[in-house]
This record gives structure tokens, C-alpha cells and sequence, in this order.
């Protein structure tokens, strides 16, 4: 990962470990707890009244997307479902309640303050259809083939690969399994200088790609079905929009050619499971690219 791409990641990891603080402190206090300061476009605002009633007061203070993937994305009785950068838990605590005892939901998260936040938001909601995990949206730590859906709440863009995480998504999709995401996304004519001018990275701006750039993205990890439907402005010619796209249900096999070249990418989450790490200062995407890596699955 290169020099530039690490500090942002941090940067966005204190940024959201300062929001987790931020909770917990309050509930601890007599006030109970505060809700992160954001605007109009963003926060528990965007849930209906009775889906944050039903929840712990921390989980919503702690909400910090710009959309309510758990609205959309048709969560059914049974299914596994997977949120990427799932904070203090509000979308897994409201995925575990549609999924039912016979489902699962999951939250991963790189933020130690939000990880704790989000095990003790499940314990006061009682929820035991739920499991958090540790690590990056880039590498995700669950095996290939076992998710029914990936959700996800303005997390992508502050992804500094993000063509490594529509790949890792693909990869640990069931056949026929499908993503619903919110996201924040730029007009097609704005360039990357006028999207930073509208907005930091930690503030889901400066990092978001065009509608055309994320279509090309989860066509190039091997989605179909995709839909990208915007909802309310964020910003001038930026937008909160809903993706929805679908792993196909006959997932190309790998041929005995690419199954020869599993170890042709050298880093974690490409080509195979155990694979590690050749060069530390790339990231999966560079590292695929400089190897002539075409591993998707």
C-alpha cells in the first residue's frame, strides 16, 4: 500500500474511532448518549422513526451513513447478510431483526472503539444472530461463496482500493447473491479536483466515484444487474445513491489455466486464501496489475 494510501486510511480510522469515543462517553454520562454531529444528508435521520426506536439509543447516536441499505436491499428469513464498516451496528442489528434466528448477520469493521461499540449494542438489543469481525472491506476475513448479501452505508468510497473491495464482495457472494449499498456518488462530469473541492475523504466527498466509474467497477469484479439510482444531494453534483447489482448464478468456474495461476498475484484476498503478502507497499489492485493477475473469484 503506498505512502498516500495508508495515511488516509488511518486518517479515516481515527476519524471513526473519535465517533465511537464520542458514544460511548456520552453514555456514560447523565445525558446519555450524543449523536455525532453531521448534517441533514447523513446520520439515523435517514431510518424511519420506528426502526430507531426499536433499537439501542447508542446504535443510532453512532449512525453515521447516508442511506438505509436495510431498506431496500429485501432482506429475507434465513439469509446470511454482510456489512462492510458496519460502525456502531446499526444495519447488522436491523439486518439480524429481518434475517430471523434462522439467518445471520454480520458486521466487519477495521475500528477497534466501533467494534466494542457495536458487541455492546448487540448485547443491550439482545441480538444473537449477529457475529463482528475485525478487518478491512479490501481483505474480507470469510470464506468465498457463503454470503447471501452485502450491505453497506457510505463505507466504500472511504476505501482507498476500491476495485480490491467489488472484487473481495464478488468472492464472498453466493451464486445468485446480491449487494444493496448506500454510497455517496459524483456526477460523471465532475473530476477528482472538484470532488475534493466539495468535500474531505473522511467526509465520504472527496473519495467517491462517479456513477460511470462505479458501474465499470462491479462490471470489471463481474456483477450484472446493476442499478445505481441517486437519492438526495450531498453535495453539488454529488449524490447519496442506492446500488444494487447480482452475482450471477452460474459464477464462472475457474479454468485449469487460471487455477495455474492462483499464486501469480501475491497478496492476501486475490487468488487464494492463504496467500501473503509479496510486496507490503502495494495494494491488491496494484499488486494484480503488476503480476498480469486477472483472478476475480
Amino acid at each position: 500500500m503506498s505512502e498516500q494510501s495508508t495515511d488516509l486510511r488511518e486518517t479515516v480510522r481515527e476519524r471513526y474511532a473519535a465517533a465511537a469515543v464520542k458514544v460511548t462517553e456520552g453514555h456514560a454520562a447523565c445525558c446519555g448518549p450524543q449523536p455525532v454531529e453531521v448534517d441533514e444528508n447523513f446520520g439515523s435521520t435517514l431510518y424511519a422513526a420506528d426502526e430507531r426506536d426499536a433499537l439501542p439509543a447508542e446504535a443510532v447516536a453512532a449512525s453515521l451513513g447516508c442511506g438505509n441499505p436495510t431498506a431496500f436491499a429485501e432482506l429475507r428469513e434465513g439469509e446470511r447478510v454482510l456489512d462492510l464498516g458496519s460502525g456502531g451496528g446499526i444495519d447488522v442489528l436491523l439486518s439480524a431483526r429481518r434475517v430471523g434466528p434462522t439467518g445471520k448477520a454480520y458486521g466487519l469493521d477495521m475500528t477497534d472503539e466501533m467494534l466494542a461499540l457495536a458487541l455492546a449494542n448487540a448485547a443491550r438489543a439482545g441480538a444473537t444472530n449477529v457475529e463482528f469481525l475485525k478487518g478491512t472491506i479490501e481483505s474480507i476475513p470469510l470464506p468465498a461463496n457463503t454470503i447471501d448479501v452485502v450491505i453497506s452505508n457510505c463505507v466504500i468510497n472511504l476505501s482507498v482500493d476500491k476495485p480490491a473491495v467489488f472484487a473481495e464482495t464478488f468472492r464472498v457472494l453466493k451464486p445468485g447473491g446480491r449487494i444493496g449499498v448506500s454510497d455517496v456518488v459524483a456526477d460523471d462530469t465532475l473530476t477528482s479536483d472538484q470532488r475534493a473541492e466539495r468535500g474531505d475523504y473522511v467526509g465520504c466527498i472527496a473519495g467517491a466515484l462517479s456513477f460511470a466509474e462505479y458501474r465499470q467497477r462491479l462490471e470489471a469484479a463481474g456483477f450484472t444487474g446493476i442499478e445505481i439510482t441517486p437519492t438526495h444531494p450531498v453535495a453539488d453534483g454529488m449524490h447519496s445513491a442506492i446500488v444494487r447489482a447480482t452475482k450471477p448464478t452460474a459464477a464462472t468456474t475457474p479454468t485449469a489455466a487460471t487455477k495455474s495461476a492462483d499464486a501469480c498475484c501475491g497478496v492476501n484476498a486475490c487468488c487464494t486464501s492463504g496467500e501473503t503478502s509479496a510486496g507490503p507497499s502495494l495494494t491488491v489492485t496494484e499488486a494484480k496489475t503488476a503480476s498480469g493477475c486477472g483472478c476475480q473469484n
